[in-house]
């Protein structure tokens, strides 16, 4: 009898451990912990790297679809959190590129970039990786259809198909034949150019600041209380700027109007900056996201990672995403939320700018590199096995909670994923340097994951963290940043003093200034049309200074703006909010 209920209690409680498991909230973390496979566009140059842009995410009956640039296929997940990479059953020869993708009723339709003619696929079970040729050869249209978008109105059961990638060109529409296959159906309409001498954020280059003639591509279209958000990436994605924005009409060929709280999503401070040419969806549970193509490189210019943000419309019907906190942890969702910021976990970055020892460095890829936020410098190891490790001090003891490792592909010679492809490694937590706990063992591990989110079942606390390699498949160990996530014991920190905005003689520039903070990690500035409407974000690291010169206004459009500061322990309360006209 004693053993019986023993075993009844065992039992209760593993219940009960598997019932708070299956209830814990599962989190995410930009950029997407996807295997980004090698591209072979620069096979001929001798650059090599992994790659992901352009994304677009499909709902399709209640699971999710990851089509991006040249991924050899795409991804499936149910829940935003775990993706499994899906190689199709045919395939365009030399690679996908900014595919449109798009699930209505029963089947998801694709149809890649082109300048050629290529067919429009279709598929009712893409987890299996099944395609089937919908429309075998679509005709030319005037530059493309390049970075195509469909959109089908669930009011009408109209389609249409925008597309356009140019800094010449405009974006351009055209009413598709659902009955003759997706045919196209009427003239091409030129919709809209941009204007980056009333808009600052569609000025090109690093913090808006070059002088190429900035370029517009990733139409894409949502309907939402009867009004038309056609949507697009804009300057260009080579730089930390890279936004979406969006026009608003009546109907689905418009005509539009620009939207004056433009940009929609934007993210030019930070680890993952750039937020431009995805798409807008809704999950299972009702809540709008937005992606985006975020910028690394360090190979090739085009060489770019995935976001995703919450993203909603609210009561006016202004459409934005959320970036503050951008690539910080974030619960994948499980119900419908109404606060913007609800998916934000509150865990903290634990590791800018802490000291790092290594096993081994070569020539000036230093450990600090490690540390400082910034995917483009890294450290590299003189050796790739399994002698090599690293060891952070975060300084002091922190309930240690989710980690990332981002790798970089230095001097790599691969240009194509396959079974050889993947990454190994183990992290280890300690509170004194001398005893060592397990966090996370990928030892066994077979799958690419350049970009590894590792959250831990319960919170650790730990000082140091120790990375101990197992393997990558190319020649050389690089690593950009080691990423540590949690929260510290002590108070946030105080609310920025002396925060003040002066909007410059060229309009589409604003001069922020405010007072250190003591131990601030960083600063988010704020700022939108309304003192309720503050859904842009610039992170601003400490060490950068208390100045930031705001590049990404309207002409003829008055702002708001507040701050706040972050350090491990959490987030400050926001500073009054400041009005320029």
């Amino acid at each position: 009898m004693v053993n019986i209920k023993k075993w009844v209690l065992t039992a209760c409680l593993l219940g009960l451990v598997s019932a708070v498991q299956a209830q814990a909230p599962r989190t995410y973390c930009n950029p997407l912990d996807v295997n980004y496979q090698y591209n072979f566009e620069q096979f001929n140059e001798g650059i090599s790297y992994r790659s992901g842009a352009d994304p677009v995410i499909v709902n399709h009956g209640g699971e999710y679809f990851l089509f991006s640039t040249i991924a050899q296929g795409w991804w499936h997940s149910t829940d935003l959190s775990q993706w499994r990479h899906v190689r199709p059953s045919i395939w365009v020869a030399r690679g996908v590129v900014a595919p449109a993708a798009l699930s209505v009723r029963d089947t998801l339709y694709l149809l890649p970039s082109t300048y050629d003619r290529l067919p429009i696929f279709s598929t009712t079970t893409p987890a299996t990786g099944h395609l089937e040729r919908f429309n075998p050869l679509l005709p030319f249209l005037p530059d493309g259809p390049w970075d195509p978008a469909f959109f089908h109105d669930p009011d009408t059961d109209d389609w249409y198909l925008y597309y356009g990638s140019s800094n010449l060109h405009p974006l351009y529409g055209i009413k598709l034949n659902h009955s003759k296959r997706l045919s196209y159906e009427g003239p091409v309409h030129n919709l809209f150019v941009l204007h980056p001498d009333q808009h600052g954020w569609e000025r090109f280059g690093q913090d808006h600041r070059g002088d190429i003639d900035p370029f517009m591509e990733g139409a894409w279209m949502t309907k939402h209380a009867g009004k038309y958000y056609l949507q697009y990436g804009a300057p260009g994605t080579e730089y930390n700027v890279y936004a979406n924005g969006t026009y608003v009409g009546e109907a689905p060929l418009g005509p539009f109007t620009y939207a004056p709280y433009n940009p929609v999503s934007y993210k030019p401070g930070g680890f993952m900056t750039g937020a431009g040419h995805g798409n807008t969806f809704h999950d299972r549970f009702g809540n709008y996201w937005n992606t985006g193509t975020a910028w690394v490189a360090v190979n090739w210019n085009f060489e770019r990672r995935i976001v995703m943000f919450p993203a909603g419309f609210d009561a006016d019907g202004q459409m934005f995403a959320n970036t503050r906190f951008g690539d910080f942890p974030h619960y994948a969702p499980t119900e419908a939320w109404t606060n913007k910021d609800a998916l934000f976990t509150g865990w903290m970055l634990l590791s800018y700018r802490k000291p790092v020892r290594a096993s081994s460095v070569r020539d000036t890829f230093a450990v600090d590199h490690l540390t400082d936020e910034n995917p483009r410098t890294f450290w590299v190891a003189e050796t790739n096995s399994t002698d090599e490790w690293l060891e952070m001090d975060l300084g002091q003891v922190y309930d240690v909670k989710a980690l990332q490792v981002n790798y970089t592909d230095y001097q790599s010679d691969l240009y194509a994923s396959d079974s050889t492809v993947y990454t190994q490694f183990r992290l280890q937590g300690s509170v004194d340097g001398a005893t060592w706990e397990t966090l996370a063992d990928l030892s066994d591990e077979k799958r690419d994951r350049p970009n590894a989110y590792l959250e831990l079942p319960e919170p650790v606390q730990a000082r140091y963290i120790r990375y101990e390699h197992g393997y990558v498949a190319a020649p050389n160990l690089a690593i950009s940043d080691i990423r540590v996530f949690g929260n510290g014991s002590g108070p946030p920190p105080s609310t920025p003093a002396g925060f003040s905005v002066q909007r410059d003689a060229d309009p589409r520039n604003a001069f922020v200034t405010w007072e250190p903070v003591e131990e601030a990690v960083g600063y988010n500035i704020l700022w939108g049309i309304a003192p309720d409407k503050l859904y842009l974000t610039y992170q601003v690291f400490a060490d950068r200074g208390t100045a930031l010169e705001l590049r990404a206004l309207n002409v003829g459009q008055a702002y708001y703006y507040a701050i706040e500061a972050f350090d491990e322990n959490g987030v400050s309360e926001q500073s009054e909010v400041v009005h320029t006209p």
